[in-house]
């Protein structure tokens, strides 16, 4: 059985706050993990511990995308805009339970830093939202390249023999792919470069970090 943490709990939490009481807002129904019928294979221990510091990078990153996205909708200008971006967070909360999920199945947990990536990422989704709809869209498309670009690399390493993990991830990668494509057919404004760098930077802390505790 899945068990939430507390900061499972809170983002769940802010994001029923955040949801406007208009009955044509679109509330998505949980996916099941890609996961759920595939057979769990025989790991050796060094392929057991590069899953679970994938999966825990993944969590912190799906962590980071809820945060992100809280951040950009709660300062969002349109409507629209707001219930767009509350939808992409509700389609992450998934990816969050699923990465949640598996690093239970590998008997592991998530990063001790989790609240730290929260806390920095809805401040930067705030000042996305602050900047305008047309630069959140940006900062979203962005994120979602580079997490489709992080996801790709795990993929690569991740045991083949991780048959699980890898149905998951791959999953993601798609889903990912779609956020951003919603972002950019939306109107998203293309970032500078040095803040594609500095976002790039910060993910690299986040997921060293992450990966070890």
């Amino acid at each position: 059985m899945l068990h939430f943490s507390a900061l499972d709990k809170f983002i769940c939490n802010i994001d029923r706050w955040l949801r406007p009481s208009n009955k044509s807002q679109v509330i998505l129904i949980p996916r099941p993990t890609p996961a759920l019928s595939v057979p769990e294979s025989n790991l050796s221990k060094d392929e057991q511990q590069l899953s679970i510091a994938m999966m825990r990078v993944n969590h912190s990153g799906e962590v980071c995308a809820q945060a992100l996205y809280q951040g950009q909708a709660y300062l969002a200008r349109s409507k629209q805009q707001y219930n767009q971006l509350l939808q992409a967070a509700n389609e992450e909360q998934d990816h969050l339970n699923w990465c949640k999920q598996r690093l239970e199945e590998l008997n592991a947990h998530p990063s001790i830093f989790n609240p730290i990536w929260y806390m920095g990422s809805f401040a930067l989704g705030a000042l996305a939202g602050v900047a305008g709809d047309k630069i959140s869209l940006g900062f979203l498309a962005e994120t979602e390249r580079q997490v489709t670009q992080h996801l790709e690399k795990h993929l690569s390493k991740i045991s083949a023999a991780d048959y699980k993990s890898r149905a998951i991830l791959q999953q993601m990668r798609i889903d990912e792919m779609q956020h951003a494509e919603f972002a950019v057919n939306a109107g998203a404004a293309t970032l500078p470069l040095p803040i594609k760098v500095l976002m790039r930077c910060t993910a690299k802390i986040m997921t060293t970090a992450a990966a070890k505790i």
